[in-house]
């Protein structure tokens, strides 16, 4: 089956080409700046569970806070909006018991991105994108929950790459450009995402592209499952995402030497989105937007970047500082990369 090829790929390929892209910051820290209730998450949608912390279901209570998240994303100079759906899907929010909602959450959460982003760009012409977040759920195919018996999993592969499918649909159906994959702690869990994708492509009759985004467990440069970033690069390259990078993990200074790895061997462009620091003994991230700002900007003084946001912690604050300190600085170039057969387990394999 031919696919119709994605317009957004294009434009995106071309505004990456000019220039250093910026994607937005946190959703959840900036939500907790509003000091909602549990009334205003749960709203007249009459679910039985308490609905406190489920930032996802504002997309259908309360949208004028994701909305307003993401104006103050865009104004501060942000390219792209990701969907406030890190955790909407059917095994995440099942612990809300909103698992019914899954698909009106997703589709209310693109539509929403989709309809600031384009209002942005009316205003001034400049491209704004919409990336559709699928966070990696609270479930592991890699790993047994039970330390007595290491074969067990509480998920299949099957279920997995079901309940992802369901979610990319609507927001692709929604309005979302790209499908991003964020948050990999498990590489298998993140191939079950892509198959998904490949699916809902097949029946949508279209590209639908891929981001893919990796975080990090430790500082030796492995997930969860144990991957360092050359394997789970090995292991993804085959989707062809327009992005992959890293996401999360630890502020950007601990981040340096795998931002340098990725840049040198991926053929894609590369996106990194930190969190704002380490966080202190209270859990809240104490680094302020110049320092962040600061730090990423060495990134690209050394060409190892195409796009650049924040995770947690960040701001709409971080974000202009980060959109500042790389404004006039070349994106990265794609390094030509030798063609060999390129395999991975934890660790990668090159074949001669």
């Amino acid at each position: 089956m031919t696919l119709i090829p994605s317009a957004a790929r294009v434009a995106f390929l071309a505004e990456a080409a000019k220039r250093i892209l910026i994607t937005d910051g946190a959703f959840g820290t900036e939500i907790q700046r509003c000091g909602l209730t549990e009334a205003d998450y749960a709203g007249t949608l009459g679910l039985t569970h308490d609905q406190k912390g489920n930032n996802d279901i504002l997309a259908l209570t309360a949208p004028h806070v994701p909305e307003a998240i993401h104006r103050a994303y865009f104004a501060a100079g942000a390219d792209i909006a990701e969907t406030n759906t890190f955790s909407a899907n059917r095994i995440s929010q099942a612990d809300y018991g909103a698992e019914h909602l899954v698909r009106d959450i997703n589709l209310a959460s693109a539509r929403l991105a989709r309809r600031v982003a384009d209002e942005f760009t009316a205003r001034d012409g400049r491209p704004r994108f919409v990336a559709g977040a699928i966070g990696p759920t609270n479930k592991t195919l890699s790993l047994s929950p039970d330390v007595n018996d290491p074969g067990y999993r509480e998920i299949d592969w099957d279920t997995l790459v079901d309940v992802y499918a369901e979610q990319a649909f609507a927001l692709v159906e929604g309005g979302a450009d790209f499908i991003l994959v964020e948050t990999v702690f498990d590489t298998l869990n993140a191939k079950a995402a892509i198959m998904a994708v490949r699916q809902v492509e097949q029946k949508l009759g279209r590209e639908v592209p891929l981001m893919l985004s990796m975080t990090l467990t430790d500082l030796s440069g492995r997930n969860l499952s144990g991957h360092t970033v050359e394997a789970f690069w090995y292991a993804v390259r085959h989707a062809r995402p327009l992005t992959v990078g890293l996401n999360c993990s630890f502020g950007a200074s601990q981040l340096r030497p795998h931002v340098r790895v990725l840049s040198q061997i991926a053929d894609a462009l590369i996106m990194i989105y930190p969190n704002a620091g380490l966080p202190n003994e209270l859990g809240e991230y104490d680094e302020a937007p110049p320092t962040t700002a600061g730090l990423v900007r060495e990134w690209a003084e050394h060409g190892q970047v195409n796009v650049l946001g924040g995770c947690c912690g960040s701001t709409p604050e971080h974000i202009a500082a980060m959109a500042r300190a790389v404004e006039g600085l070349p994106p990265r170039a794609l390094p030509d990369v030798p063609v060999a057969t390129r395999l991975a387990g934890l660790e990668p394999f090159i074949m001669a």
